[in-house]
């Protein structure tokens, strides 16, 4: 077998592995932010929906993205349905690598869109969404511009996804907290709103260490290749973005809040490794500093302005995955080099005028416009089939452990809390 396909091979495996291993991070993200009584629903959905989008991408999104649509081909592909191993034409590794690659990106988009469900959505929502995003809202947006689509034609640069995966949940995301409406206590008859704390910090934390870690899978790895261990650049460019957006949030609360606040800290981080990820292969170093501390900046205003307009986003993936998602896009259209823009033209700083600058912002648009509408219109079909996206009053008091699943996920702490409230 030849050196560099094996290599390739290799590598692009451990990326998929650090990018799957991204879903416990966003279990622990989305655990730790929320409260106690809907933990073991949000650790177990998380897995299941997992679960679910591999199947449904295994069936029909790979296909869809990169199969050949023939007199459609710009819009959607419409072959290599059921993958069953074969290698791929000019992808340099393995097929099955490449598929289980592209699997897990699949996975982590629908992730970022259930985080806009949180606390209040009802179990078979899950399910059912989880199968029609994974099979009509990430493939068609994929397929544009990594599967040879027309934005591909315009030299669209989304090198890792900050489009593609990140804008894609987020605004799936932002159709369900238009649908399902804030949390019971989220906000004051008089517009302010409340913190609904989350239960463990700690837990958000780890989470945001085990993401940062796992986007060197989805960053690095996205160069499916060894060549000139480029994979090395991309990584320090990731590395970079977040740190610089993690100080930046630090930095900005303190400003603005007089404190500084760990929660804004650590979404900081998230926002610059979202930021970057558009980019991470087309800039240089200073650059990606420069992406990962306005994205920290951006992620705090961000999240103020969704609550002002009284938009329940429980674990901010509006902010972080929406806001740092546009800004990353559009990043490569200021900053991407002569040398290093492999995809599409140079950015504006380096001589290439508002040409990829135009293209960035109209992949924002469109991707975004589909992403939100199609969500939206798929939630409202379901409210009616349904009967409602939302558990009742009283099961979201009681909290989605019990509600959904008879057990909670901390069941000697709350059953214990249980039985001191009725002795008292």
């Amino acid at each position: 077998m030849d050196t560099i396909f094996l290599m390739n091979s290799l590598w692009v495996m451990v990326g998929a592995v650090l990018v799957i291993l991204m879903i416990g991070g966003f279990i622990l993200l989305e655990t730790g932010s929320t409260r106690m009584k809907n933990a073991g629903h949000i650790a177990g959905k998380t897995i299941l929906t997992f679960g679910i989008s591999s199947i449904v991408f295994w069936a029909i999104g790979f296909g869809f993205i990169f199969g050949d649509g023939a007199g459609l081909s710009k819009f959607i592909g419409l072959s290599d349905f059921f993958y069953s191993g074969y290698d791929l034409d000019g992808v340099g590794l393995s097929g099955a690598v490449f598929f289980l690659f592209q699997t897990a990106f699949a996975g982590i988009s629908i992730t970022i869109a259930f985080g806009g469900f949180a606390e209040r959505a009802k179990m078979g929502v899950y399910v059912l969404f989880a199968v029609l995003f994974s099979a009509l809202v990430y493939p068609p947006i994929a397929h544009w511009i990594w599967g040879g689509g027309w934005l591909a034609d315009h030299g669209k640069q989304d090198f890792a996804g900050s489009t593609v995966v990140h804008l894609t949940g987020a605004m799936a995301a932002l159709a369900a907290t238009i649908h399902l409406k804030p949390r019971i206590g989220k906000f004051n008859k008089d517009g302010s709103a409340n913190n609904l704390y989350g239960h463990n910090q700690v837990y958000t934390a780890l989470s945001v260490l085990l993401l940062w870690v796992g986007w060197f899978g989805f960053n690095a790895g996205s160069t499916v290749a060894v060549d000139a261990g480029f994979f090395g650049f991309v990584a320090v460019n990731t590395n970079l973005a977040a740190a610089a957006g993690t100080i930046a949030a630090m930095i900005i609360s303190w400003i603005v809040m007089g404190k500084a606040d760990v929660s804004m800290m650590l979404n900081g981080a998230l926002a610059g490794l979202v930021a970057i990820t558009a980019s991470c292969a087309f800039v240089e170093a200073w650059a990606s500093v420069v992406i990962g501390f306005v994205a920290g900046i951006l992620v705090f205003y961000s999240i103020r302005f969704f609550e002002a307009r009284k938009i329940d986003d429980p674990i901010y993936a509006l902010s972080v995955h929406g806001a740092a998602g546009i800004w990353g896009t559009l990043s490569t259209g200021f900053f991407a080099t002569k040398e290093l823009a492999t995809v599409g033209k140079a950015g504006l700083f380096y001589g290439g005028g508002f040409s990829q600058l135009g293209v960035q912002a109209l992949g924002v648009v469109v991707c975004g416009a589909f992403a939100f509408l199609v969500s939206y219109i798929l939630l409202l079909g379901m409210k009616k089939v349904m009967r409602g996206l939302r558990v009742t009053e009283e099961e979201e008091i009681m909290g989605l452990d019990m509600s959904e699943h008879g057990a909670y996920g901390y069941p000697e702490l709350l059953k214990n809390e249980t039985t001191d409230k009725s002795i008292m």
